[in-house]
């Protein structure tokens, strides 16, 4: 082949000069390159990232997804005493162990656990409360309409709601005697206030017989529970200048920088529960920025191989670990399937949908693992996953899982087909093995043991009522008029079991020869607790039979009679002698669930109208999350 030469030009020069052309090409490539990328880094780099970057979205974080004897001695529900609700011992004594937020970066699950590692999670997965105030302003939230916004607006929820949360006339009856009863309860709530905060303000519980205040260990070092647990009672009867000094304290006192050692549930539902409700009822900012830093500090109890959270958490290194009488360090039921409807509302709040994913990891595992004979035992080993015990309970340790099953179906608007499954394949499983009739005709919830009846049932079983009422119409329509039946059929039980003082035992019987009675002297205090009056307040509502308002207004005699002392009201240790003799306790959701409920009974139905709000396990108001605006 013949190269032919260009004309005065050698191959040499000719080589020279291209070579001299592709590295000025390479130098300018490499300028522009550099000058490109540099622009991400000037301050206000955000918009041309924009412009050059398609929008994707960004992945949450998920981060982790005693004998028996001992275990009934200490949580007859963990609602309950201080371990959980300051339950009277046999001996009288109250007991007081128990009763961000913008999405991070992507990381590796592994990674993130390892960061966990040492109860490092507050660090590691939310804001400051001065960062998590500046980063909600800018978050993006699916708001109770279904629609992108830049923060959660107020507004917007209250168009959400179907009628007015405090009615057309705040629930006034227009019968008189109804509204007379009504004003009682409220003299009651005001009484009961005012004594503690002349004797035990910004303590947990007022001691009314010795005139001082109670502080207990299951908060972790929180204080203040009587005051978050009466700020949406005082706010829905009208109490302004009580609501006023709850609000004020909750500004100048309530600290959270606490290191103690809190009991999750307890925190959840009193704490969490008081602050979302008065939140959305007033829409005061201190509450929403109160319960959202609260509930960061939350998180690290979920630190676990299961996802499932210990019962035990201090809420200022974030360790955490199960309770020492829980069988071979389980979690208890009732514990941690009570943290759905608030943990919900969290992530609403937040724009961290953490929250919701920490909920529904438990659900998860809980549809995984086999049931006997579709029953949820009360123990549960958060390390394994496992059940730890064949222990099935509605009364403590079980009952407020179930509440929360199928109040999560209700809550999002009846969107939420999994509780909803869930709810009623349990309901199924208990009549089935659970509910009995008695010699003398009451239906009564025993208590299974491996298969073997223990014929007993719990004053905290008897929000079961409640329970079954408020799901009877959403349940197979065969079986709607059933439920409501059941519903009517234990209550029915409850009410019997409040004689002779009118006040009920802490549980009763249905062996020996007994109807409803408590056979042990252990068994018959009864410390100012709700839940056979909250099953009055449901089937108040759901039937509007008279005799729900009679039995509510027994009761109110009987805690004048009995209860009530010169500085506040107390338990009692035995329901079957006329002559009281009191625990000197005066229990926070004595003000939180059992007033509320009783004047919610002698309140028009729109005062706070289930068709808007569901109640957390201690009467915490909080509204049903809608998709579309209604008004």
């Amino acid at each position: 082949m013949v190269f032919r030469k260009l004309p005065g030009v050698s191959a040499s020069g000719m080589g020279l000069r291209l070579s001299q052309k592709f590295v000025f090409l390479l130098f300018l490539s490499g300028l522009v390159t550099l000058c490109f990328g540099a622009l991400f880094f000037l301050p206000d780099s955000v918009r041309l990232k924009r412009i050059f970057l398609s929008k994707t979205e960004t992945p949450p974080v998920t981060v982790g997804s005693g004998s028996e004897n001992d275990a009934r001695e200490h949580l007859k529900r963990p609602k309950d005493q201080e371990h959980p609700r300051g339950m009277t011992s046999a001996k009288g004594e109250t007991s007081t162990k128990l009763k961000s937020l913008s999405r991070k970066p992507v990381v590796s699950r592994e990674a993130t656990e390892e960061r966990l590692a040492g109860g490092k999670a507050l660090e590691d997965l939310s804001l400051s409360r001065s960062r998590a105030e500046s980063v909600s302003e800018r978050a993006t939230v699916v708001d109770h309409h279904g629609a992108d916004t830049d923060t959660f607006s107020y507004a917007k929820f209250k168009r959400c709601l179907l009628k007015p949360p405090l009615g057309r006339d705040y629930g006034k009856p227009s019968d008189p005697n109804t509204n007379e009863r009504r004003e009682k309860v409220k003299e009651m709530m005001k009484f009961a206030w005012d004594n503690y905060k002349l004797y035990a303000w910004g303590k947990n519980e007022l001691r009314p017989l010795t005139r001082n205040g109670h502080l207990g260990n299951m908060f972790g070092g929180l204080k203040g529970a009587s005051i978050i647990d009466s700020l949406d009672t005082l706010y829905i009867m009208g109490l302004m200048d009580e609501y006023n000094d709850a609000k004020e304290w909750v500004q100048t006192s309530l600290d959270l920088n606490s290191n103690g050692e809190a009991s999750l549930f307890e925190v959840n539902i009193r704490y969490v529960g008081g602050l979302l409700s008065a939140y959305y009822l007033t829409g005061e900012e201190v509450f929403k920025s109160k319960v959202l830093e609260l509930g960061e500090k939350l998180l690290p109890a979920f630190n676990t191989p299961t996802g499932i959270p210990r019962g035990v958490i201090n809420l200022g290194s974030g360790t955490s670990w199960s309770w020492g009488w829980a069988s071979a360090g389980s979690s208890i039921l009732a514990e941690f399937g009570t943290l759905h409807l608030e943990f919900v509302h969290l992530s609403e709040l937040s724009a961290n949908p953490i929250y919701t994913e920490k909920v529904m990891n438990i659900r998860k595992l809980l549809n995984k693992i086999e049931k006997p004979h579709g029953l949820y035992p009360n123990f549960l080993s958060p390390v394994s996953g496992n059940w730890v015990q064949h222990h099935v309970s509605i009364g403590g340790l079980g009952d407020s899982f179930y509440e929360y099953l199928i109040k999560s179906f209700l809550m999002s608007d009846k969107t939420d087909g999994d509780a909803k499954k869930m709810y009623y394949s349990a309901l199924e499983a208990i009549e089935a093995n659970l509910v009995q009739k008695s010699p003398g005709g009451l239906t009564y919830m025993a208590e299974w043991r491996g298969g073997i009846l223990d014929h007993k049932m719990g004053h905290l079983a008897c929000f079961s009522g409640g329970m079954i009422g408020i799901g009877a119409d959403d349940g197979v329509p065969e079986k709607r008029q059933h439920y409501l039946d059941l519903a009517a059929e234990i209550t029915h039980t409850c009410h019997e079991s409040y004689t002779p003082t009118k006040l009920g035992p802490e549980a009763f019987r249905f062996d020996g020869g007994g109807e409803a009675t408590a056979t042990r002297l252990s068994d018959r205090y009864y410390i100012l607790r709700p839940e056979v009056i909250e099953s009055y307040m449901y089937m108040w509502r759901l039937t509007h039979d008279p005799k729900y308002r009679e039995w509510g207004w027994e009761a109110v005699e009987a805690l004048e009679q009995h209860c009530r002392v010169e500085a506040g009201f107390s338990g009692i240790r035995d329901v079957y002698t006329t002559t009281a003799s009191h625990d000197n306790m005066q229990q926070s959701f004595f003000l939180s669930e059992t007033l509320k409920y009783l004047y919610l009974l002698f309140s028009d139905d729109d005062l706070l109208p289930l068709e808007d709000w569901v109640f957390n396990t201690e009467a915490h108001p909080l509204p049903i999350i809608r998709k579309k605006r209604i008004r």
